[in-house]
């Protein structure tokens, strides 16, 4: 008989709309005020960390909602946001840096419906509030501290492994590293060693035959941007840590740019200051042989240079690096017992602990200084302090290199792994100094080129905006659907209500994230879905109007309209994967909901409304039909 669908196929569409309700559900459970909090510098959280923040807000008379372990989280659910910005207060002062406890949204989803996976959709920055980051890297920094690194590199095998005399060895302003020979026989020696010792610079014949020049090869230039972009969203990652961010995002865009999104966070000033700061030690010898007064005059020796203390005076110390940031494992902020100031005690990987044991233990009575390094953008202004602005009026940046020299103190003991940095202004210095070292240096400076800062009541203001925009297409569409196909038109909405389900559902099981650009699609996806009903109405209605049974005017609306139906969706589903593929975050979002909806539409809008009007109408003599 037409019309009749068979068992196995009722069997499909409850198999399908059972658990995308399920799934679904979990959204309407809201949220809770919470904190999460994380572990640093190796502490880990167990429960008697969580009975610790238990007594701690008993004693201070909040009682919080829920306490929770999740794997590397501690989660603390609150009934108010003033119970929660009370204890976040209070168990920073409690932790006191050993943990971060970061303000949070955490779902009021029941546990028995988390242990089978089924959790609310994430929001977006733009639905929750919070600072956005784009970040440029500087590239060309990147390189030229690797070509700082082997003009030392080539100074040493030369000395050491080739046991040969030169000249000078130095960087040119376009990054040739000259090499100029004492003696002409022993180019072509250098050359042989140099070639097989660094292996990331060719090494070709000068101007004059005693000379040698060295380029990097553009294989490790590339390797070089490579590394540099990954060190830096490492880097990134792990201070974002330090600052105690919940759900953070750090991702990829092209070749040298980086997205750092930060949900919650609403103290720019503070995340730009870290984020955007390149801060590293080097340690160096002071170069006790030479006159500083000569240098000062006449220029500094070979292989040595003038740095400046914080105060301002003069120092002279030899350019060779003996560790660097890089050989630090760890770094905390404490305060000397002895001399009541700051300091950062400062903990070495084995590499840095071994060169630390033998450089002081060769040079006890004379002093090593710890230099300070840190690049960072700043506002460029001319002469009188006004902001200098490019061609569009926009506020043009410099890059600003800071160099000084914290400390030089004179070497008593031999150091190892541990030793402490002093000479810090204030304890709010040294631990943003510590964090920036336990985060690690980033490989090169970045510079922040888009910044969005979004409220929380500006992301309340978008989620109501949001739904209201859906509810209101959605109620219009469903208006629309009965007045003019009756009957049937209740079939369409309730294959619409059911592709909203769906479709939520669906963003809920992967974990999307939902953001603006994403409502919008679903906004449209409430329009496009009753497309395809549309066209198998019209074309049962055609058949009506032709004179065949409303059996046959069924069955030939459905058959003859399901070509059309696919191609339409077709062409729209292809454009929404090319969006995706070659749009940002935003259209990624927009791009993601369009193509679910879709997918979910096609399934509603053929097979579910098919089988509502063979279970209400198939088999059955009819005279006429609603529609």
């Amino acid at each position: 008989m037409l019309n009749q669908y068979p068992w196995w196929k009722y069997l499909v569409i409850v198999l399908v709309v059972v658990p995308g309700l399920f799934y679904a559900l979990p959204n309407l459970f809201g949220d809770d005020p919470g904190l999460q909090i994380r572990g640093s510098r190796g502490n880990d959280v167990d429960t008697a960390l969580m009975q610790r923040v238990d007594d701690t807000l008993a004693a201070a008379g909040i009682e919080p909602k829920g306490v929770e372990l999740d794997g590397e989280n501690l989660k603390v659910r609150f009934v108010s946001g003033e119970d929660q910005l009370k204890a976040r207060d209070l168990l920073t002062a409690e932790l006191q840096g050993s943990y971060t406890a970061a303000l949070t949204l955490l779902p009021s989803t029941p546990s028995w419906m988390k242990t089978l996976n089924a959790r609310p959709m994430y929001l977006g920055l733009d639905l929750r509030g919070g600072v956005h980051f784009l970040m440029e890297v500087d590239m060309e920094t990147a390189v030229t501290r690797a070509q700082e690194r082997y003009e030392a590199d080539i100074r040493t095998v030369l000395r050491e492994q080739a046991d040969v005399r030169y000249r000078s060895v130095r960087r040119r302003a376009d990054g040739v590293i000259e090499i100029v020979m004492r003696n002409v026989d022993d180019v072509a020696h250098a050359e042989d060693v140099l070639e097989r010792e660094l292996g990331g610079v060719s090494i070709e014949a000068g101007n004059d035959d005693a000379t040698l020049l060295a380029r990097l090869r553009e294989s490790e230039i590339n390797s070089l941007e490579d590394f540099a972009l990954q060190q830096n969203m490492t880097a990134l990652r792990n201070r974002i840590d330090e600052l105690g961010v919940a759900e953070p995002v750090v991702q990829k865009q092209g070749d040298s740019r980086i997205v750092v999104q930060l949900p919650g966070v609403q103290d720019t000033a503070k995340a730009k200051d870290i984020l955007g700061r390149t801060a590293t030690l080097e340690m160096m010898m002071v170069d006790e042989e030479h006159s500083l007064e000569s240098a000062l005059s006449g220029g500094a020796p070979p292989g040595s240079r003038v740095y400046r203390m914080r105060d301002g005076r003069p120092i002279l110390l030899k350019r060779r690096v003996i560790y660097s940031g890089e050989n630090i494992v760890d770094a905390a902020a404490s305060i000397d017992t002895q001399s009541g100031g700051p300091v950062v005690s400062i903990t070495l990987d084995a590499v840095g602990a071994r060169i630390n044991q033998r450089i002081t233990g060769d040079n006890i009575g004379k002093r090593m200084a710890v230099v300070y390094i840190e690049q960072t953008s700043v506002p460029k202004v001319d002469a009188s302090g006004n902001p200098v602005l490019d061609e569009q009026g926009n506020q043009v940046r410099e890059r600003r290199r800071i160099e000084e020299v914290i400390t030089a103190p004179v070497i008593r003991d031999q150091l190892g792994q541990r030793f402490q940095i002093e000479g810090l202004d204030s304890v709010d210095e040294a631990r943003d100094l510590a964090l920036l070292l336990r985060a690690g240096a980033l490989a090169a400076p970045v510079e922040i080129v888009e910044e969005r800062t979004v409220g929380p009541s500006l992301g309340q203001a978008n989620i109501n905006q949001g739904f209201m925009s859906v509810m209101i297409g959605f109620g219009l569409v469903l208006v629309f659907m009965v007045a003019y196909y009756r009957v049937f038109g209740l079939f369409a909405n309730a294959a619409l209500a059911m592709n909203l389900v769906l479709l939520i559902a669906v963003l809920s099981l992967f974990q999307a994230t939902l953001t603006l650009p994403g409502v919008a699609g679903i906004v449209l996806t409430v329009g496009m879905a009753v497309d395809a009903n549309v066209l198998i109405f019209e074309r049962i209605r055609e058949e009506v109007r032709n004179g065949n049974s409303p059996q046959a005017s069924i069955y030939a609306g459905y058959q003859r309209a399901l070509s059309t139906i696919v191609d339409a969706n077709l062409t729209t589903l292809i454009a929404a994967i090319v969006l995706f593929n070659f749009g940002t975050g935003p259209i990624k979002g927009f791009a993601v909901t369009l193509s679910i909806g879709i997918i979910t539409s096609m399934f509603t809008s053929i097979m579910l409304t098919r089988a509502l009007v063979n279970y209400f109408y198939g088999g059955k003599k009819l005279q006429a039909l609603p529609i």
